[in-house]
């Protein structure tokens, strides 16, 4: 199969997982019926409240959000990216903030742990690293559609993950955000875009939207990023909704032919 579908679903999480668990299952059973084979969800897509509340909405990778997931997946045949949930550590006071990629049985294909923790004064003041701890390694895996880098939402702006991620093999990346209003409108396309052109990878970019507590305003506009550069999908909607598109191999195959940068790289350290 060189051709497949592909959702990047825009959500506006807030501080009830319940509802953000329906939300979910809603947009993903939506984006399965519309032909997508794999489904990615944003940064925080369960839980999205005031930082000091993050330790105690933290559930474990056996959780019941992680757990539901699975299921849906299963029961549908679908890939789906758990754009990110706090994960619950033993015996540690602060959680991870991590990505899981779970294939059509449900099964779980690959974990990552978000290593850039967002400490800025962008739109107030943003400390991360207070409430969740980093993670350490990156996060490459085989999937019988292609090969799938994780990334979460700050790691955009660190290219030297993705050069690793397109040296281990990576066809499509994933950056499920919840980028800042103050430099998603900005910043947002142009860094994905870049990444996507540096690397001659397909990019899917996972997005909430909106607004989550008093000072905290997500920018959205989810897409889907072709090898070339192109954004050949968009949510333009001011609330939930997708972007979908097809993911064509075998224009990266050829893109990758005719201009192989990736095999010119001299500095590899």
């Amino acid at each position: 199969m060189t051709t497949f579908r592909l959702a990047a679903l825009q959500m506006t999480s807030l501080a009830d997982k319940n509802a953000n668990l329906e939300n979910a299952t809603r947009l993903i059973h939506k984006a399965a019926q519309q032909g997508a084979l794999w489904v990615g969800l944003p940064e925080n897509c369960f839980w999205m409240g005031p930082p000091h509340q993050a330790a105690p909405s933290a559930e474990t990778l056996e959780g019941p959000c992680l757990q539901a997931m699975a299921t849906l997946a299963k029961n549908l045949g679908v890939g789906i990216l758990i754009g990110s949930l706090l994960e619950k550590r033993e015996n540690a006071e602060k959680p991870y903030n991590t990505s899981v990629l779970l294939g059509p049985q449900g099964e779980r294909l690959a974990t990552y742990r978000k290593i850039h923790l967002f400490d800025a004064q962008v739109g107030g003041q943003h400390c991360e690293s207070k409430t969740t701890s980093p993670g350490e390694r990156p996060a490459c895996v085989h999937t019988p559609e292609c090969i799938m880098g994780l990334s979460i939402c700050y790691d955009l702006r660190f290219p030297e993950l993705y050069r690793h991620l397109s040296t281990q093999g990576a066809q499509l990346l994933w950056v499920p955000a919840a980028f800042m209003w103050e430099t998603g409108r900005v910043h947002w396309e142009i860094l994905l875009r870049a990444r996507a052109i540096e690397n001659l990878c397909w990019l899917a970019a996972p997005a909430q939207i909106g607004q989550h507590s008093p000072n905290h305003t997500t920018f959205g506009h989810a897409m889907i990023v072709n090898p070339w550069g192109k954004v050949v999908a968009l949510c333009e909607e001011e609330g939930e909704g997708m972007a979908l598109a097809d993911i064509d191999l075998a224009l990266l195959f050829e893109l990758r032919a005719r201009l192989p940068a990736l095999g010119h790289r001299k500095l590899k350290s």
